[in-house]
């Protein structure tokens, strides 16, 4: 191998690169047509670079409008009625004006009825009372509708069954037995072949309670249905 042929080469090889570069460059210059700028005065030439340089606002953002509505005014303003006349053909002559006050057109307008208005327009005070309405029943068919209404109320407790009586206490008061010392009263039950002995407040077979003790009677209850009966003193015949 000669090193010494390499750097030949590589000059060669430089060398023809430059040739194919200036042909290239050569043959597109020929190409592109012959481009002049217009001329622009140097106000405009100074002042371009100050425009770019300053910062670009933010774009605003406008709200939408609502439609206008039709027969409405521009501006947003309603109907506002003037007294004021504006053209002064349109004005009255106040010379012409009748100052004097016709007594007969207001006597007029007073002897006006209105139906269905109680109280007068030109007087001010309290209204008139309103006038209660008179009954539409005469008073025979008022006694007629309390009659039949009584009647029905007597049907109603004919109709319910009327409550059996209590039954009679089946005891016998066939004496009784005091003491002095102590002022304590017993009396004798027979009901049946059973003979109870029992005092004022006591309660004989669990059902009948003596109230009273007396020398020809005694009061007994009957607790289920709450029913007092006074019995007689009965002699007993052995």
């Amino acid at each position: 191998m000669k090193v010494g042929a390499e750097p030949k080469k590589v000059a060669i090889l430089i060398g023809l690169l430059a040739v194919a570069a200036y042909l290239f460059f050569s043959n597109s210059a020929s190409d592109i047509p012959d481009y002049t700028p217009p001329s622009t005065p140097a106000a405009a030439v100074k002042t371009a670079p100050e425009k770019s340089r300053a910062p670009r606002p933010a774009p605003r953002r406008v709200a939408a409008r609502p439609a206008p509505r039709p027969g409405a005014r521009r501006g947003g303003r309603g109907f506002r009625p003037s007294l004021v006349i504006r053209r002064p053909e349109d004005r009255p002559d106040p010379m012409s004006l009748d100052p004097t006050l016709r007594l007969d057109l207001l006597a007029k307008l007073q002897g006006v009825r209105v139906e269905g208005v109680r109280r007068s327009l030109f007087e001010f005070g309290r209204p008139v009372p309103l006038k209660k309405p008179e009954p539409k029943l005469s008073p025979a068919k008022i006694e007629e509708i309390k009659r039949k209404q009584r009647e029905a109320i007597a049907k109603r407790v004919a109709a319910k069954p009327a409550k059996p009586p209590p039954p009679p206490i089946p005891l016998k008061f066939y004496g009784y037995i005091s003491r002095v010392h102590t002022d304590e009263t017993k009396a004798f039950f027979l009901d049946g072949e059973k003979i109870f002995i029992a005092g004022e407040g006591d309660l004989i077979d669990k059902r009948y309670k003596v109230v009273k003790i007396g020398a020809k009677s005694a009061v007994v209850e009957d607790t289920r249905h709450d029913h007092r009966q006074t019995l007689r003193l009965e002699e007993v015949r052995g």
